[in-house]
């Protein structure tokens, strides 16, 4: 399932990458989508091939603030 506010999903990313082989990419704007966009959809194509077009999560990988797993466990902090 996309996310609501993608303006592409998978199979219009793919379109993307097919009519940017063969074409500027300004023509690409004729979909109403930005430079920055089409270059961000192309260079995770070239690096990942078709995984690469899947939407990813929105969670942080990791958290640096994040409290310490042996702060969790630890009886006197409960």
């Amino acid at each position: 399932m996309p996310r609501r506010n993608a303006p592409l999903t998978v199979e219009g990313r793919r379109r993307l990458i097919e009519r940017c082989r063969t074409r500027p990419i300004s023509h690409a704007a004729e979909m109403s989508i930005s430079r920055a966009c089409v270059f961000k959809w192309i260079n995770r194509w070239r690096r990942h091939g078709g995984p690469g077009l899947l939407d990813r999560p929105s969670t942080p990988t990791h958290s640096p603030r994040a409290t310490q797993a042996w702060v969790d466990e630890h009886p006197a902090c409960r």
